[in-house]
Formats: structure tokens, sequence, C-alpha cells
């Protein structure tokens, strides 16, 4: 009861600090449209991950969605919301799975690369298949082109959703993913004995 009652009070702190990196969120329009934000919640996210394994990681991914949703509503139907949660735990959750039994320097690198090359895959997967035909849907009425054009509007190259999501979607995510590890590498020690308490 003791261990479970702490267990859910580091993952409420991990959450409230996700929550506030959320929410301070802010386009890269250089490389994507500005309807996509990178915020570096994943990093607190990581951190808890590594110290409290992988389902915390999904846990804390779950609350700090809902708990977006209930401070700021959502503009995007729950797509956003949906999508946040998925690319996030394909993130974090193979990262805190590989360092789970290899609890080093060199495997918490390799956990972040892992992590890193996932939410660039798997976030282009979900764009191509999932999100962005939903906001197409959406926003557009279903036209796709209005989606693919402001791709366009930074990349003349895109003509096609495939061109779209490896031209706009998998860098975006790629700088998401390593921005979020270089944080999480430089953080996780000096947090890390907090969350072992």
């Amino acid at each position: 009861m003791k261990n479970s009652a702490k267990y859910a009070a580091k993952i409420g702190v991990l959450t409230a600090a996700a929550v506030v990196l959320m929410l301070l969120d802010f386009p890269l329009t250089f490389v994507a449209p500005s309807f996509y934000k990178l915020d570096l919640s994943e990093s607190v996210i990581m951190v808890g991950g590594f110290a409290l394994g992988p389902l915390a990681a999904v846990l804390t991914e779950l609350l700090k969605n809902l708990l977006n949703l209930l401070i700021n509503g959502t503009s995007t139907y729950g797509i956003g919301e949906l999508g946040n949660f998925l690319i996030g735990c394909s993130f974090t959750v193979p990262a805190a799975f590989i360092y789970k039994y290899h609890k080093t320097r060199k495997c918490a690198a390799l956990s972040l690369l892992t992590g890193t090359l996932s939410i660039a895959l798997v976030g282009a997967v979900i764009n191509y298949f999932v999100l962005v035909p939903a906001y197409a849907q959406a926003y557009a009425g279903g036209d796709i082109g209005v989606i693919i054009g402001a791709g366009a509007v930074i990349f003349p190259w895109v003509k096609n959703l495939l061109m779209f999501v490896v031209s706009c979607t998998l860098p975006f995510n790629l700088i998401k993913g390593v921005v979020c590890s270089v944080i999480c590498y430089i953080l996780y020690k000096r947090v890390s004995p907090i969350l072992h308490i």
C-alpha cells in the first residue's frame, strides 16, 4: 500500500511537470507547418520511464494528455491528444524498456537513440495512416491537399501525403526525439535519486 502510494505520487509529480512543459509548445516552421508544435514534455516522461519503468511512461503520457484536455480543452477534436499519446509512447516506452534491463550510461544512450528512431518512424506511420487524414476530415472537409499544401509552402517538392510525411513529419519528430533525449540524458542522473526514494 505504501509503495503504491509512493508510486502514484511520483507519477503525479512527473505528470504535473510534463503538463507544464506541454503548455510551453512552439512550432518549428523551418521544417513543418505551424500546426505541428514541439513541446519538451517527453524529456520528463523519459526520466520517469528510466526511473520507474515503461508502465510509468505510458501512465504519465496518458495522464498528461487527459489533464491537458481538462485544462485547455481540445481544438483538434481529440486528434492531437491521441497523436501526442501514441507518438509520445513510441518514444518513451521502447527506451524505458531497454534501460530497465541495462542501467548503464552506454545503454541509456542506446535507449535514447532507439526512442528517437522509434518516434521518427512510428510518428511518420501514424501521421500517414491516421492523423493527417483525420485532420483533413476535421478541418478541410476531407481535402488532404490543404495539409499537403501547407508542407509545400516550406518544401516545394511536397506534392503528396508521402512526401509531406517524409519531408515534414519525420524530421519534426526526429528533432523532438533528439532534443528530448539530450535533456533526459543531462537531467536523469541528477533527478533520479529523488525518484528512487
